[in-house]
């Protein structure tokens, strides 16, 4: 069985993951209490139930605070297992709770739509630790469950090197494990004929490499990824995220990322994210 546990703060998108698993042929357990999560699994293995998805979050309440000796036990039993965990910055949560006029499944009348969410992400704190990370701030539908489908079709026995490019106008990504800001080299961007292209394309690609300053942090970026990822692969990490950050997200970063997969591309599992082009 393959089992993908689909976690993370109310607002993020977890019914989109949910939904678009249920797409791809996942049976799918929506606000399972964590408790249940060893006998539920157990018995769908056994009625050959082959990809499921199970989400489980904040509403299961005082029983998660053991997650961790949950999801053990279902290893332990043999299930592939991996964990899914979604995010997104508190502002803009707060706005999809405004715009949808849902309830904070902590509300109480005592707390405001903010302290819900900071108290939510200190309970799902452990729950985070070790999950695959996704910031879907400013992400749309269509753009999440492109990453998810991604995720999916990962070789889950391989670490997953995830080079992803952001603009530091939108902040860095919740889901960041190693940030490096490329503001300091020149930028396309003044360019009125590279302006509207992006760091995909050749004319900007030959506008960086052509620059020695450039060329000298690809270096170096890629000489620390090389010289830590076995460090990382060590620690039994299913995923490192590496984030590139220039100003808007669309020229330097995005050729930073676009060069460091193509050079660890054989070295490691890599994905490819551009957070403003998506």
């Amino acid at each position: 069985m393959q089992l993908i546990l689909v976690s993370g703060l109310s607002g993020s998108g977890k019914s989109i993951a949910l939904r678009m698993l249920e797409d791809s042929g996942f049976y799918c357990v929506d606000n399972l209490p964590a408790v249940l999560l060893p006998e539920v699994v157990a018995f769908l293995e056994q009625a050959g139930y082959s990809n499921v998805a199970v989400s489980i979050d904040v509403r299961s309440g005082a029983t998660l605070h053991k997650f961790r000796d949950y999801l053990g036990a279902v290893r332990e039993k043999g299930v592939d297992t991996r964990v899914l965990f979604l995010e997104a910055k508190t502002e803009t949560l707060v706005t999809r709770f405004s715009e949808t006029r849902r309830r904070h499944p902590l509300s109480d009348g005592a707390l405001t739509i903010t302290e819900c969410i900071e108290r939510e992400r200190e309970i799902l704190a452990e729950v985070a630790e070790g999950a695959h990370r996704m910031d879907t701030s400013d992400l749309n539908p269509n753009a999440l469950r492109t990453w998810i489908m991604n995720f999916v079709q990962l070789d889950r026995s391989r670490l997953t090197l995830l080079f992803q490019s952001f603009g530091f106008k939108q902040g860095i990504p919740l889901d960041a494990d190693l940030v490096f800001d490329v503001r300091c080299l020149p930028n396309p961007n003044y360019d009125p004929n590279l302006k509207p292209l992006t760091g995909k394309d050749q004319p900007v690609v030959s506008f960086l490499e052509a620059d020695s300053q450039a060329r000298q942090m690809l270096k170096d970026i890629r000489a620390f990824v090389e010289r830590w990822l076995p460090a990382y692969r060590a620690d039994s990490r299913s995923y490192l995220t590496v984030a590139i950050g220039c100003t808007g997200g669309r020229h330097r970063s995005v050729f930073f990322v676009e060069s460091l997969a193509r050079y660890f591309g054989s070295r490691a599992q890599v994905l490819v994210r551009h957070r403003e082009l998506a």
